[in-house]
């Protein structure tokens, strides 16, 4: 069954619904892993000394870097429809660089296991949406 749009053409394939029904799955599930991320981050901030030592420092800096990426990210993802995919691109590239930098930091605090798990999967969820945007 083809579908008709204005502005689109009056048949798409199967193919091309499948590819389309997969990039919307991808960008959902790496906004949605994003929103996560920065709800994480930034109570694993929160929780961290703010004159604390040279670890706690890092920990709430890097926390609060992370929580912003990941809003910008899955804000990005999903209100600026009209994104070229080279900008697109570029964020989605970034909070996956960030979480990964944060989940290493988390790793060495006791207690933040949780956060270094939801870092990595959103890093993994931005992997995987990247490679739709080949």
């Amino acid at each position: 069954m083809a579908w008709r749009c204005v502005g689109y053409p009056n048949r798409v394939s199967l193919t091309e619904q499948q590819e389309l029904v997969r990039f919307l799955e991808d960008r959902f599930a790496c906004a949605q892993a994003c929103t996560e991320c920065a709800r994480v981050c930034a109570l694993r901030a929160s929780l961290a000394e703010l004159d604390g030592p040279d670890d706690q420092q890092e920990l709430r800096r890097k926390g609060i870097l992370c929580a912003e990426v990941c809003d910008a990210t899955c804000r990005a993802l999903a209100e600026q429809t009209t994104q070229a995919e080279a900008g697109m691109r570029a964020q989605v590239e970034w909070c996956r660089a960030v979480c990964l930098e944060t989940a290493q930091v988390f790793d060495r605090s006791p207690g933040a296991e949780k956060g270094a798990e939801v870092c990595r999967d959103c890093a993994r969820a931005c992997t995987e949406f990247l490679a739709l945007l080949r």
